[in-house]
């Protein structure tokens, strides 16, 4: 095979279709576009518009709100901790803030609200600072010896 004898396969590539090119084309007169009205025209922003009639979306019912005063809370269970521990991503000695738990890539950031749960086993003693925890998380860590101190920023 040389490259002058390379072209593509039977089909591969479509003609554009040229509209309003007279009425043995196919597509001639209205161009495909049915008659008058805002169809027909360039620029139809209709998305939704049932002619003044109410739209759907409207009439439907909606459910559900969201609270503008809702904070925002990242959260970490005891077993993500300990896997962290046991990987030598976090230091079980030192105390363990939302900035050094945002460092381990276990949260997002720092500066948002950590809120321990309970979820999975640890088995190291921590100690960590955290906005707000579950009492089963507490209890835990309390009972391997370490400590939960909650900030006052608890969500």
């Amino acid at each position: 095979m040389q490259l002058n004898e390379i072209k593509d396969n039977h089909g591969a590539r479509r003609k554009r279709t040229r509209v309003g090119r007279g009425i043995g084309s196919g597509l001639g007169k209205t161009s495909g576009r049915g008659v008058k009205g805002q169809g027909s025209r360039t620029g139809v922003a209709i998305n939704g518009f049932e002619g003044g009639q109410m739209p759907l979306h409207m009439r439907l019912p909606k459910r559900g709100f969201k609270s503008l005063f809702r904070k925002e809370v990242q959260i970490v269970n005891l077993g993500r901790l300990q896997q962290a521990i046991d990987a030598k991503r976090l230091d079980a000695k030192n105390p363990l803030t939302p900035e050094i738990l945002a460092d381990a890539g276990l949260v997002r950031s720092g500066k948002i609200a950590v809120k321990l749960l309970a979820g999975g086993l640890l088995s190291t003693k921590i100690s960590l600072t955290v906005a707000t925890a579950s009492p089963n998380a507490v209890s835990a860590v309390e009972k391997l010896g370490g400590s939960v101190t909650l900030t006052s920023s608890a969500a």
